[in-house]
């Protein structure tokens, strides 16, 4: 994916399931957006939360960090909470920081 801009749109397929698809470099500087996103889905009574990265260019240590947190969030509230449809990049960067049994589906 050549495009650098960084964007998230959300698809409710369900009353209790949000659909994240992500697009673009999921750097640490965009880690704050993909963070207020995760929480505003938190918030919405989300029970199940699908993020679909198949149009992520870049992740970084930051995206890292804010998926692993809300793992664990959505996890401890008893919240579905796995990536979908990973790009050749972020399925080799989780499998790289062995993240990617946990995270993937």
């Amino acid at each position: 994916m050549s495009d650098n801009k960084f964007s998230i749109t959300e698809d409710k397929s369900g009353e209790k399931t949000s659909r994240l698809m992500v697009k673009g470099p999921a750097s640490s500087l965009n880690a704050e957006v993909l963070q207020r996103k995760l929480d505003e889905v938190l918030k919405s009574g989300a029970k199940l939360i699908i993020v679909n990265m198949q149009d992520v260019s870049f992740l970084a240590s930051g995206g890292i960090r804010v998926l692993l947190m809300y793992y664990k969030i959505s996890r401890g509230r008893g919240i579905d909470f796995f990536i979908e449809a990973p790009s050749e990049n972020v399925r080799n960067v989780l499998g790289m920081v062995a993240l990617d049994e946990m995270l993937l589906r």
